[in-house]
């Protein structure tokens, strides 16, 4: 059900909006969590350690649909906020069109480059073949991940963030039984968890571009939309290619950091796959959450209604806050069980790795979880150039950290002190450019 955000109470609003991308983003992160955890718990500490090594290429083309998720969103809500509906609709067919071609040239690119770039980050000869394996079969279903996430775009646009919490719940959970099924009952290896994925995904796309096609019939908007239309192209890419940008920079980054962890050898490998993943869990909610911020605050600019921005914030921000707190404690004192669900008899190594990168992170998540709401507001307000100085801050101290304090004495420990320095000073930039935005007090 389609939903106007610049009506009602702005904290109620909210939070009954952003509460459903919440459980949605929860969901999709069981798809890696599943992953990682079949592949660790059924498979052995290797099979982990490939999916983990591979996940970090698979954000890169995450990055992409992203991008085209947010450019398409942004977009979306504010032609939704001034209640120009025909438009809308053009906008939705056009944004379909920029991303099934960037989607077309990103399959070709992983074809060819996968194998290379694994190379490139020194992946160990003993998980190789299986990270290949994740990969290739990854690459061909791109574009379910490209037309799920514009889908999604498309619903947060228009205030309705029930609809892909239901296709992710029932869709996440067939993907678990999916990946048990595979790999214990049919012994298919790391490639069972690969195909678990692309078959759950591939039914949650469909799904999810009916219902919007069915949704956009019900939209009155005079004459006929037009299918394309360049002048809403560059909307939508201005908000589209520095958010692919800043996406793939923070994934070449991660890569390179991978490459970094990937020298200390598949034990380590394997700590760091099991609690990226918890991490990558609390800031991809996080992120989601400032998504959906994103939307309001685009809605609430089309209207013309700076005010509700300014109460969004402190809703967010108390929103962000109150998921922080329990996130912070499970990881900081209890996070050796949490990481035992991933890695069957873990060794030593593999353990102590992943609870220190949780105990130094997990306190930091209160500052990443502002930085990521006045990030949304950024984007939705069309802030690009503010919102990418912020982001490559974080990505530049943490790369550069984390390869000078690797050569220490901490050896794997200095990587992850790398992450609250860059959440921190790029915290402070988004604070900054959050409080000169259009919408303050004159």
């Amino acid at each position: 059900m389609n939903r106007d955000l610049t009506v009602g109470k702005p904290e109620t609003v909210l939070w009954k909006f952003c509460l459903p991308l919440f459980g949605s983003v929860i969901f999709q992160q069981l798809y890696n969590i599943a992953d990682s955890l079949v592949a660790g718990k059924f498979i052995g500490e290797n099979a982990l350690a490939a999916v983990g090594n591979s996940y970090e290429i698979t954000l890169i083309f995450i990055a992409f649909a992203f991008g085209c998720n947010m450019g398409c969103s942004v977009v979306v809500s504010q032609l939704f906020g001034a209640k120009k509906y025909r438009r809308l609709k053009t906008a939705v067919t056009t944004a379909w069109i920029f991303s099934g071609v960037i989607c077309v040239v990103l399959m070709l690119a992983g074809i060819s480059g996968c194998v290379p770039l694994l190379h490139l980050i020194r992946t160990p000869e003993e998980v190789f073949e299986d990270s290949v394996l994740y990969l290739d079969v990854y690459v061909w279903g791109l574009p379910f991940v490209f037309f799920y996430n514009i889908s999604t775009g498309i619903f947060s646009a228009m205030g309705d963030s029930k609809t892909p919490f239901y296709f992710l719940a029932i869709s996440s959970v067939a993907n678990i039984a999916v990946d048990i099924l595979f790999v214990k009952a049919f012994h298919m290896g790391v490639g069972g968890v690969a195909w678990a994925t692309f078959l759950c995904q591939g039914v949650s796309c469909v799904l999810a571009v009916l219902t919007v096609r069915g949704r956009l019939k019900k939209i009155p908007a005079g004459e006929k939309a037009a299918i394309f239309d360049w002048g809403i192209l560059m909307k939508i890419t201005a908000i589209a290619v520095p958010s692919i940008l800043q996406q793939s920079f923070i994934s070449v980054g991660n890569i390179m950091i991978q490459g970094v962890i990937n020298g200390f050898g598949p034990a380590v490998m394997a700590g760091y796959s099991a609690a990226v993943k918890l991490n990558n869990l609390v800031i991809t909610s996080f992120t989601t959450l400032g998504n959906g911020i994103s939307n309001y605050g685009a809605q609430n600019m089309g209207a013309g209604e700076m005010s509700r921005i300014r109460s969004g914030f402190r809703a967010g921000l108390k929103l962000v806050w109150l998921l922080s707190l329990p996130l912070c404690l499970l990881y900081f004192f209890a996070g050796s069980a949490v990481l035992r669900l991933f890695m069957e008899e873990p060794t030593k190594t593999a353990m102590d790795t992943g609870v220190w990168y949780l105990k130094i992170l997990s306190p930091f998540y209160f500052v990443v979880s502002a930085k990521l709401v006045a990030d949304g507001l950024l984007r939705g307000a069309g802030l690009m150039r503010q919102f990418m100085a912020a982001t490559f801050a974080d990505l530049i101290l943490r790369v550069v950290l984390a390869m000078v304090l690797s050569k220490t004495p901490l050896g794997a420990t200095g990587i992850w002190c790398a992450w609250p320095v860059g959440w921190t000073v790029a915290a402070g930039l988004s604070l900054g450019f959050y409080r000169s935005g259009p919408w303050r007090k004159l």
